[in-house]
């Protein structure tokens, strides 16, 4: 696992951990940005990347990533990392953009009931492979307690709105959606919104779920 980056000021309420999406690491343009704005927001945002993206950056390869099962422990090792940071009165929240946020889903019930974590964010869940939507990545997403935040496109390939509301998610979860956006949050010319509004408005969202969150501890 990749060196876990830091923005924000470290005694913030919250510290919202994220992990990237397949494609892009986290020092990409998309995660700096919205790392700004959640840093903005009065958060504090751990990031890193799963050791396969590591390896990319290292060797210069494209290799796919590791289905996203396989992936939970090195969440697991990233959570165990930064528990010790904490102090009184904080509280973790984990989650991710796209794969990110799946493999967060998917380490998140352990995590929760183990009360090291207060809550999941998912930006863009990849609900099913796009042009498969009877492919779908839900099924433990109908039994999950763990207070959840999905901040999903309307648009998004991977869960558009009408598909996602018939999918009866448990009700942990709210999901939350933004203006004709895409799988990264675009939207496009005469819609009345923009990836810049998106991202902002993702931001304000995860703001105000981290704030009705319990405390840990």
């Amino acid at each position: 696992m990749a060196d876990i980056l830091s923005t924000g000021h470290q005694s913030a309420r919250t510290l919202v951990m994220l992990a990237a999406g397949a494609g892009a690491p986290v020092t990409s343009a998309w995660m700096e940005r919205m790392a700004g704005l959640l840093a903005d927001a009065g958060l504090s945002v751990l990031r890193f990347d799963f050791s396969y993206m590591t390896a990319r950056s290292a060797e210069g390869s494209r290799r796919p990533p590791p289905k996203a099962e396989k992936l939970v422990g090195e969440y697991d090792a990233a959570v165990a990392a930064v528990l010790g940071r904490l102090d009184t009165g904080q509280r973790l929240v984990i989650g991710g953009k796209s794969m990110g946020g799946r493999v967060a889903s998917l380490a998140a019930q352990g995590l929760f009931d183990a009360r090291k974590i207060a809550g999941l964010v998912c930006l863009g869940y990849p609900f099913h492979p796009p042009d498969k939507p009877l492919s779908l990545r839900t099924a433990h997403l109908a039994t999950l307690t763990c207070p959840t935040l999905i901040v999903q496109g309307e648009r998004d390939p991977f869960g558009v709105r009408s598909e996602v509301e018939g999918y009866g998610l448990a009700p942990a979860i709210d999901v939350r959606w933004l203006v004709d956006g895409d799988h990264d949050f675009k939207a496009r010319r005469g819609s009345g919104a923009t990836l810049a509004t998106n991202m902002q408005a993702a931001a304000g969202l995860i703001r105000d779920f981290a704030e009705g969150l319990p405390q840990m501890r």
